[in-house]
């Protein structure tokens, strides 16, 4: 005799199949968010060094005369 037990159960399949799709989905979107703001922060520093070095080797600008 067998184990009903042990037996597939088509709507446990069916509920898992879908929390698996879902599951699957949220992961795609936390990674691309992740990846988004990590491509943000890379953009931010590199454009603070590039800011620093180049306002390093100009000259400071002339100080404006006051008008009477």
């Amino acid at each position: 005799m067998k184990n009903p037990w042990t037996k597939k159960n088509p709507f446990m399949s069916m509920w898992l199949r879908g929390a698996n799709a879902v599951a699957g989905s949220a992961r795609g979107h936390a990674s691309a968010a992740a990846k988004r703001q990590a491509s943000t922060a890379v953009k931010q520093g590199n454009k603070q060094i590039a800011d620093f070095w180049t306002a390093a080797f100009t000259p400071p600008k002339p100080a404006r005369k006051k008008r009477r």
